[in-house]
């Protein structure tokens, strides 16, 4: 078949294909626009994701470091729930013949009551006393002239209370012995 191609219609086909090429070129223009616009949203969704791993991270570790925390004050808790039942226990128990007591006395006045000479000393090492202190018996001088003085008390149940362990011996009255 052949077809004769006019000038008209020449004029046209080459009027169709320049819109078609101008077309093409805003069709182009737009796609690029596109394409930039996603690869920056594919960036900053990037480096959301690359804070938000850092910051679930870092937000581990805090929530690592605070577990540890709470597993060693809930043993610490436990232990002392311990220690209060002994002391509850303990109190309610009747005292016994000849169980004593340690008061530990600061110049002279009455600091605290322990259950043994062992917990008054090592209390008077976290008032400053070193722990390897050598003890000696205070004899009759006062108990104020002593900075840290223990001093043990004995269950006596003739007087339904606690007595001086050691009595000091007593002064002969107007010099008569």
């Amino acid at each position: 078949m052949i077809r004769i191609v006019t000038a008209p219609r020449l004029e046209s086909l080459e009027y169709a294909s320049g819109r078609a090429r101008e077309h093409v070129r805003e069709v182009a223009g737009s796609a690029n626009e596109a394409f930039g616009e996603h690869v920056r949203e594919l960036y900053a969704v990037t480096d959301r994701a690359e804070r938000a791993e850092a910051t679930t991270s870092e937000v581990g570790a805090i929530l690592k470091r605070a577990m540890q925390e709470l597993a060693a004050a809930q043993e610490e808790l436990l232990l002392k729930d311990f220690e209060i039942r002994r002391l509850h226990e303990e109190l309610e128990s009747d005292p016994l013949e000849g169980q004593t007591l340690t008061v530990l006395l600061h110049w002279g006045e009455p600091h605290t009551i322990y259950c043994s000479r062992e917990d008054a000393y090592a209390d008077t090492a976290t008032h400053g006393r070193p722990l390897d202190h050598v003890w000696k018996p205070c004899g009759e001088r006062p108990a104020a002239e002593f900075e840290w003085r223990c001093e043990p008390f004995i269950y006596d149940g003739g007087s339904s209370g606690f007595r001086r362990a050691f009595m000091p011996a007593p002064e002969p009255v107007g010099g008569a012995a």
